[in-house]
């Protein structure tokens, strides 16, 4: 499989980690997203036409919607796949609202910033207190004690939300749940996310 990547891409990094828990071998090829926009050239729209990243290629098949790819990729696999349809909505809500205001910060892209940092905590809230009713329920994860493309759809722009002026500091459940990811074997990180709240003490969840 090829996926065209843009390396600080949360998106691309789903499926950059989603491969690294299944062994899934990649070939990876780096497009020039910022500053050049490549993936608006000629080229990339032939496989795109909407010119977004990520792409995946596997032999005669492309795909550009990230869920798809993860259903994709999964396919051999459907303990990772599970019943995932809101969430893999909710993973786009969370890109609108903290991955765009990461692209605001980090790569000066136009934003009305301040309603999107809102919508972005009203995102998490809602992901917080699921999270937290989860847990008591005895699940580590959005849908139940394993994981699924759900919670890879949803970690990147949740993990990444402070490079958009979001904290993370409210919400413990969702770090906890940040924490079960990490912890999964196989495991890869991106530039950005970090295993800062693994050095701290586990928050504690209370009802």
């Amino acid at each position: 499989m090829i996926l065209y990547d843009y390396v600080l891409s949360a998106s691309c990094y789903k499926v950059r980690l989603m491969a690294a828990l299944l062994g899934q071998d990649l070939t990876i090829k780096a497009v020039n997203f910022h500053p050049e926009r490549e993936h608006r050239s000629p080229q990339m729209l032939a496989l795109n036409p909407a010119g977004t990243l990520p792409i995946l290629v596997d032999g005669e098949l492309t795909l550009a919607d990230t869920a798809e790819i993860l259903r994709h990729m999964t396919r051999a696999a459907p303990q990772w796949q599970g019943n995932d349809d809101n969430w893999l909505a909710f993973a786009v809500t969370l890109n609108e609202t903290l991955g765009l205001a990461r692209l605001h910060d980090v790569l000066g892209y136009d934003a009305d910033i301040e309603t999107v940092r809102r919508s972005g905590v009203l995102a998490l809230r809602v992901l917080e207190a699921a999270l937290c009713e989860r847990r008591f329920d005895g699940g580590l994860y959005l849908t139940g004690p394993h994981p699924t493309i759900s919670d890879i759809a949803c970690f990147p722009n949740v993990a990444l939300a402070p490079d958009g002026g979001v904290s993370l500091d409210p919400y413990p459940s969702i770090r906890l749940w940040m924490r079960a990811i990490r912890s999964l074997e196989g495991f890869v990180e991106m530039p950005g996310i970090f295993r800062l709240h693994d050095l701290a003490p586990a928050p504690e969840i209370k009802r």
